[in-house]
Order: structure tokens, then sequence, then C-alpha cells
């Protein structure tokens, strides 16, 4: 969902994604399995 919404142009992908993991780690998952690790890997290095 967030892929096709990044392609139309409807969302900035990078701040859906982050905001997305961050909220899942804020109600409380110890672990999130995610298709976007190597993403955000790449974007938390900068």
């Amino acid at each position: 969902m967030i892929k096709a919404a990044a392609e139309q142009g409807w969302i900035d992908e990078q701040n859906v994604i982050l905001e997305t993991l961050t909220s899942m780690k804020r109600a409380g998952a110890d672990l999130i399995l995610t298709y976007f690790a190597k993403a955000v890997a790449a974007m938390l290095k900068r």
C-alpha cells in the first residue's frame, strides 16, 4: 500500500515508512519484521 501510494505521488515514501515503523515501536513492538528493512538501514546510515 505504501509503495503503490508513493508511485502515484500521493505520499513521501521515506517519511511514511519511518513514521509507520516508529509508530509500531511506540505501540510496544519488541520486534518488527518488514520488507523495508534494507531501505530503512540505508536511510539511518545517512
